[in-house]
């Protein structure tokens, strides 16, 4: 019975027979690699910060919003309970990362907002991610990188619409 890796083996192209640098397989390689060096700096901010994983998500989540986050599209969108997401949300207001506000009328909205100190921090911690990310942008030209963001966009719809076989 072949193992995982050596079924993998089978499906790859052979180097040097041809396998375009484009084909599923070279992207597969390459956004894993990604995966692991981002998810490395990220885990590093987390343990530097006493976060958990989660935490960590929530803070991006609330960061990358369009609109004021509330608790309950924070559950929504980590696919949480909202017990889980509270307890969440309690840890990152103690460590100091984000503030919950009542912003309206209706005292029961509550809307988290990522602390400005902490997003500094943050900030400085990642400064080796934004400079790796000009360094590399700064290799490609403005229609290429057009085509690298259409891409991400895509490939990041085409995520959140996926589901683990069989789930």
């Amino acid at each position: 019975m072949a193992t995982a890796n050596q079924r993998e083996q089978d499906e790859r192209p052979e180097s040097g027979t041809g396998g375009a640098p484009t084909d599923l397989y070279a992207f597969a390689v390459r956004l894993r690699r990604m995966n692991g060096e981002i998810n490395r700096l990220v885990q590093g901010f987390a343990v530097d910060h006493g976060l958990h994983a989660t935490d960590i998500q929530a803070l991006a989540a609330i960061m990358d919003a369009e609109e004021p986050m509330t608790p309950g599209g924070l559950r929504r969108h980590l696919g949480l309970t909202s017990g889980a997401v509270t307890a969440c949300v309690d840890r990152l207001e103690r460590a100091g990362h984000i503030r919950r506000v009542r912003e309206s009328a209706d005292r029961r909205v509550v809307h988290l907002h990522y602390a400005p100190e902490a997003r500094a921090a943050a900030r400085s911690y990642f400064r080796p991610l934004a400079e790796a990310t000009e360094a590399a942008r700064s290799r490609f030209d403005e229609r290429d990188l057009t085509v690298v963001v259409r891409f991400l966009e895509a490939l990041n719809e085409e995520l959140s619409a996926a589901r683990p076989a069989g789930g």
